[in-house]
């Protein structure tokens, strides 16, 4: 019996089609996972686990207890509560969870769209295709395969930053008073809601990048087809949110693309570089720990730099990390008034897809950042002429009366 990892390596051979007989011996299961990964969790068992001599160390790794024993005794992992950590795949010794892969319904959505159809990549994305590989020429790589545009996430990352230092500005207003953010993590958003209810007020009502970017293209293309690319497993699982779903049609991790482009024998080394610059330092950098901090607290200053209380932020990476932040706040052991929660050591550069090691990616992250043409949102004259295409003359009109950056936590 083929392992899922080989029938998903067999239907890539085919050119990412199903047009050619599939391969023999394959587990309808794991078929299933391929063509519609909307209805299973983000990570899958290669084989069902009963015995297991490392004591379900899965099971045991897993904060958010979504893998569950059947009433077979068999493990499984229940998509309503996976959230894509991939702390599981780590802890399993016997190397037996793979990551889901969302290859075969989104490029088939490309190729099928009666729209647009648009590549979102993450503020990760510089470096992990090789170094030779600039964003203008991984632009003309995406429009090869089929997509009519490519869209740095980093530029709403920079709308969502003008979004926390208004919050911050807004809420915190005397000592004691402190804001939790990251909405670019969904593990650590999820940490919160499902662990730790009682922080939620501390929260601002955000949606991630992401969303925002999908959210936006939809609203000047309601046909469109949204793809999301980065080194986050648990990206796939956010898309699909109740109150978010719908903005962002498909997540591919960055190992998933580098993939198709080898499936489909591109080579973004190559080709023309098709330059554009959008996005600002700040919404560059939410890519590595301690990005959004300094991202906010940069624009904040901009904003109101005669106020007295000044953002003083305490960052975590790490699941563990992020746990023991948790407690400092709670046992009022840290004066800090805006906390960063990323579910990654390193922050997005160390997700569990990413081509380069936490260290590099950090290093292409702030290189990046360090040749934006704008510091922060509030100088980057692309952030206006995209809210002015939606009808409003100010940022704080934006904030205040846009339902594009909303979301529902109820």
């Amino acid at each position: 019996m083929k392992t899922f990892d080989e029938l998903y390596r067999d239907i890539l051979a085919q050119k990412v089609s199903l047009k050619a007989p599939l391969p023999p011996e394959y587990e309808p299961y794991h078929l299933d996972c391929l063509l519609h990964p909307e209805r299973n969790a983000p990570v899958l068992f290669d084989e069902p686990c009963t015995d297991c001599a490392y004591e379900r160390a899965c099971q045991n790794s897993c904060i958010f207890d979504a893998i569950e024993e059947g009433s077979d005794g068999k493990l499984f992992i229940n998509p309503n509560l996976c959230t894509g950590c991939g702390v599981c795949i780590d802890a399993c010794e016997n190397h037996n969870i793979s990551a889901g892969k969302d290859i075969l319904p989104a490029m088939k959505a490309v190729r099928e769209a009666k729209g647009p159809a648009y590549m979102m990549v993450a503020p990760a994305f510089l470096g992990q295709f090789t170094e030779n590989v600039t964003p203008g020429k991984l632009r003309t790589a995406f429009r090869a395969l089929g997509f009519s545009g490519m869209v740095e996430v980093a530029l709403f990352a920079d709308i969502l930053t003008l979004k926390e230092a208004l919050e911050f500005d807004k809420h915190i207003l005397e000592k004691g008073d402190y804001q939790l953010t990251s909405c670019c993590c969904p593990v650590w958003i999820a940490m919160i809601r499902k662990m730790y209810k009682e922080l939620m007020p501390h929260v601002p009502g955000a949606v991630s990048p992401m969303v925002a970017c999908g959210r936006m293209i939809k609203l000047l293309h309601p046909d469109a087809v949204t793809v999301f690319a980065g080194p986050c497993l648990a990206k796939k699982s956010e898309a699909r949110e109740k109150d978010v779903a719908g903005a962002v049609d498909y997540v591919l991790t960055f190992q998933e693309v580098q993939d198709i482009f080898e499936a489909a024998d591109i080579h973004p080394e190559e080709l023309e570089d098709q330059e554009k610059e959008h996005s600002s330092r700040a919404g560059r950098i939410y890519a590595r720990t301690g990005g959004v901090s300094e991202a906010v607290r940069e624009t904040e200053r901009q904003l109101r730099p005669d106020r007295k209380i000044k953002v003083r932020a305490e960052q975590a990476d790490g699941i563990q990390d992020c746990r023991a932040l948790i407690s400092r706040i709670q046992n009022q052991e840290t004066d800090a008034n805006f906390f960063e929660g990323m579910g990654c050591p390193g922050g997005c550069v160390g997700g569990p897809k990413a081509i380069l090691n936490k260290d590099e990616g950090k290093r292409f992250v702030d290189e990046y950042g360090d040749q934006a043409l704008f510091a922060t949102p509030l100088e980057n004259p692309y952030v206006m002429k995209m809210l002015e295409k939606l009808g409003f003359t100010t940022v704080e009109d934006f904030i205040e009366n846009s339902e594009l950056l909303v979301r529902d936590f109820s």
